[in-house]
């Protein structure tokens, strides 16, 4: 058991997306702390594994073979 004290405008709209929800409150403050223990136990990685590798270029394996890419794009970059 949990009790929890809300602030008078925390509550109202706890009241409101409750009603909304067609849940009631206690289930909307489950759902919240599950959510919010989900989001805050992922590893660095699950975190932001949907963004590595979001940066549109070809380079595919840039942390590993750092040097060999910028020698590259250096030899790209003045043989035009």
């Amino acid at each position: 058991m949990l009790t929890v004290r809300l602030s008078e405008e925390m509550e109202k709209q706890l009241n409101e997306l409750a009603r909304k929800l067609k849940l009631n409150k206690s289930e909307v403050v489950k759902e919240a702390i599950s959510l919010y223990i989900k989001q805050n136990s992922q590893s660095p990685y699950e975190t932001g594994k949907d963004l590595f590798g979001c940066d549109n270029s070809e380079i595919t394996d840039g942390s590993t073979k750092y040097k060999d890419n910028v020698r590259r794009k250096i030899h790209e970059k003045h043989s035009h």
